[in-house]
């Protein structure tokens, strides 16, 4: 999909914008009447002023969530009536991807090219696939003798809570909805408090395509207070969180200290980018390498800013990349010649540039980029860094901004072992010509998701998470994504012959 800089700012003029909660079927405002503001992080304007939830509004969407849940209407529906109204979801939001796409471009900073193609085609992609899959998921028939038959069957898990991160917004909900309402779940959605509209626009949407009342609630506010009466709440029954590993942990305290939840959990990375010396440095690589650190303006959980690369091919490798760095375009996220837009906030802003100031400090030689620039907006230059050693800040701390650090290996071993020396194990790209080389790294890389000869974070299809602080043993996507959200049940009948034998 495409759009003219006109048409985006045509929309973004005339664009709906929801603020109140989504509870029980209906929009609602915060029950203390309590709000907070949107901001457009390319203008540093108010976009709107959006209903801020405290726990009294969580425990409302908890218990419109429990009774729609013990109803059935959704949960014992037919795997075939669940397919129909996700579909017909899948159909509205493409009806109504350029509007969404601008809404959120305007609410988070992000290219109105990257967010038509998030929401023209991955956001419905992801509710059409678990549509299809949620009659095609069976249980099992466990071995027994012919006097008992043992069933094994899958069943929704109750009321889930759904905490999204700002960096995808309607991504991520599409990426924990879709196959959590495929289950039969009752779902509560708190959206980030920097992103909140596309999930609040959603929920209209969703009731249109025949979502029962209570099944898909949605509570914005902040981490601290709504995220957090989430967490704690006794009778959400789990919690799918994606954002950073500090957050996580509070999630798993939450859990501990309220009914032992089951905590599903996608957090951050620090994920090497490997370029092995027999490795072709040509256009392709050079452009995986330039977008695997800067896409989305570098605040993407999985993006490969450590550059492992064969010490002999550094700086061939190095002047590509600063040259496909300066060839960026940063700027006004609606235009769609922009290549990287704004951080979501101010303080974000600040938090990468001081990366950048520690970067050079520690000694990192500073090849391209490096400023901050636009404001009012919070725009920050696609900054490339070479002469990278592993001690190094850049080089260890999850920094979520268009910086891209160059490190020097020699040979495979050493690129092992700087890649694995890290807290983190999300997500690794391997560049080789050998076939054995790639298999050898990818079994020994701990991390969920390797991508050889291309930056890929896969598709659909494929399970997306993460091993040590990047995350827990649940997955986003795929068919095991389902996991998540329903129990498993063993059903033993005791058989008696009917002719005495």
């Amino acid at each position: 999909m495409t759009m003219t800089l006109a048409r985006a700012r045509d929309i973004a003029g005339a664009v709906r914008i929801e603020t109140r909660a989504f509870i029980d079927g209906a929009y609602c405002d915060a029950a203390g009447g309590e709000t907070f503001l949107s901001i457009n992080p390319a203008t540093g304007e108010t976009v709107a002023a959006v209903a801020h939830c405290q726990a009294s509004d969580v425990d409302r969407a908890a218990a419109a969530a429990r009774r729609a849940f013990g109803g059935g209407a959704w949960s014992r529906a037919a795997p075939e009536a669940r397919k129909a109204v996700l579909l017909k979801l899948a159909e509205l939001v493409r009806e109504n991807a350029e509007e969404l796409a601008v809404l959120e471009s305007i609410d988070s900073g992000k290219t109105i090219t990257d967010c038509l193609n998030e929401i023209g085609h991955e956001v419905p992609t992801f509710f059409q696939w678990y549509a299809e899959l949620a009659d095609k998921t069976f249980g099992k028939v466990a071995p027994t003798g012919e006097d008992a038959l043992a069933l094994i069957v899958k069943e929704p898990a109750g009321v889930v809570g759904l905490v999204l991160p700002w960096n995808f917004p309607l991504l991520m909900a599409a990426w924990k909805l879709a196959p959590a309402l495929a289950a039969g779940c009752s779902c509560i959605v708190k959206p980030a408090e920097q992103t909140p509209l596309t999930a609040l626009r959603l929920a209209a949407l969703a009731a249109e395509a025949g979502l029962p009342d209570g099944v898909l609630n949605v509570v914005p506010g902040e981490g601290e207070t709504t995220g957090a009466a989430i967490g704690r709440h006794d009778d959400i029954d789990i919690v799918s969180f994606t954002g950073s590993t500090e957050v996580g942990g509070y999630f798993l305290r939450y859990a501990a200290d309220s009914n032992l939840k089951v905590i599903g959990l996608e957090m951050g990375g620090k994920s090497p980018f490997i370029v092995l010396e027999d490795a072709v440095i040509d256009d392709d690589l050079v452009e995986h390498a330039a977008m695997s650190a800067f896409w989305n303006g570098g605040q993407n959980c999985s993006a490969n800013m450590r550059q492992l690369v064969a010490a002999s091919r550094a700086e061939e490798f190095a002047a590509k990349v600063v040259a496909r760095a300066k060839a960026f375009v940063v700027g006004d996220p609606l235009d769609p010649a922009t290549g990287i837009g704004a951080m979501v906030t101010r303080e974000h802003q600040d938090k990468v540039m001081g990366y950048i100031a520690k970067g050079a400090g520690e000694g990192a030689r500073l090849a391209a980029g490096g400023n901050a620039i636009g404001a009012p907006g919070t725009f920050i230059e696609p900054t490339v860094f070479t002469d990278l050693t592993p001690a190094m800040t850049i080089a260890r701390e999850e920094i979520f901004g268009p910086v891209l650090g160059v490190l020097p290996v020699k040979g495979l071993e050493e690129a092992l072992a700087v890649a694995r020396d890290t807290a983190y194990g999300l997500h690794a790209t391997v560049f080789t010509r050998d076939i054995d080389k790639a298999i050898y790294l990818a079994r020994r890389l701990p991390c969920g998701t390797v991508s050889v000869n291309g930056f890929s974070e896969g598709n659909v299809t494929t399970p997306f998470g993460g091993y040590k602080r990047s995350g827990s043993l649940a997955r986003d996507n795929g068919a095991e994504a389902l996991d998540q959200y329903v129990q498993t049940k063993t059903v033993w009948i005791n058989v008696k012959s009917p002719v005495g034998a």
